[in-house]
């Protein structure tokens, strides 16, 4: 018994040991990651605070982060959060449910092409925030003029990566297909739709980021609700701390999109290796 006990502790002591350098491990890459972020942080709340930028202009960190505490644990900003990120996922689902198919056939069909590619490559170099007005005239102030300003914004990242990941699809493994008795529709289907899923999930990537930058420029300009309102009201009545904790929280949403983002990446790209 005496033998057995003292195996068994052994094993615990070891599996201790190994779960610590886990842990060890695990917190010395996210300190490694994120040291520049905390290098910034830190300048943050010591240059206001030793007076060599107005704290009137940039609070320290410190209280901004209060603030943000605050309007987060009393729900003050969850109304406008919603509002925000449901007009981002109404304009950026048109965004995908137009981008993605139209981007397949231009990349794929010469003839689609030749008719939709002048009408893209001029329309994609026309600022979003320059058609707002027009986008207002049509579709008036409400919510359908911003979903269709996030979509225009979201749309062009989706379209181009996806005829780029078709057009430069590696002729090799098309070859091989078709050696194989594979038709054209069995080849889109089988061969070069799993192949741009890389390329598509960077265009969707940068058109999310996209869609939320524009509808926070939006809302700052004609919106009552959302984020991009919050910002322009705090600095509108001097509430430069409550401007910045704003700012924050549209930052932090999306990196919490794009992570969501790079996770279902990885998901659908397991078989790809990476660096």
């Amino acid at each position: 018994m005496g033998f057995t006990e003292q195996k068994m502790t052994e094993d615990d002591i070891s599996k201790k040991d190994a779960n610590i350098k886990t842990i060890a491990s695990i917190l010395t890459d996210i300190l490694k990651k994120s040291s520049l972020v905390l290098i910034i942080l830190a300048l943050w709340q010591i240059l206001p605070t030793k007076g060599i930028i107005k704290p009137s202009i940039m609070p320290p960190f410190l209280q901004v982060f209060e603030v943000w505490m605050e309007l987060i644990f009393t729900g003050d900003l969850m109304p406008d959060i919603f509002i925000s990120m449901r007009r981002v996922l109404s304009g950026f689902s048109l965004g995908l449910l137009f981008g993605i198919p139209v981007g397949i056939a231009v990349g794929y069909f010469k003839t689609v092409s030749d008719f939709f590619s002048p009408l893209i490559y001029i329309c994609r170099q026309i600022p979003a925030l320059a058609l707002f007005p027009v986008f207002i005239l049509f579709f008036g102030i409400g919510e359908t003029s911003k979903a269709v300003i996030v979509f225009w914004v979201s749309v062009w990242p989706v379209l181009i990566n996806t005829i780029s990941g078709v057009r430069y699809f590696d002729l090799l493994l098309i070859k091989t297909a078709r050696s194989m008795g594979a038709d054209s529709k069995r080849i889109l289907s089988s061969v070069i739709l799993p192949g741009i899923v890389p390329s598509m999930m960077t265009g969707i990537r940068l058109g999310a980021g996209s869609a939320i930058i524009s509808l926070v420029a939006a809302e700052m300009i004609g919106s009552k609700a959302g984020l991009g309102f919050e910002v322009i009201n705090a600095q509108y009545n001097f509430q430069i701390a409550k401007m910045y904790a704003v700012i924050l929280t549209i930052a932090v949403l999306g990196v919490i999109v794009n992570h969501i983002l790079v996770l279902i990446e990885k998901k659908l790209t397991f078989w790809q290796q990476t660096i």
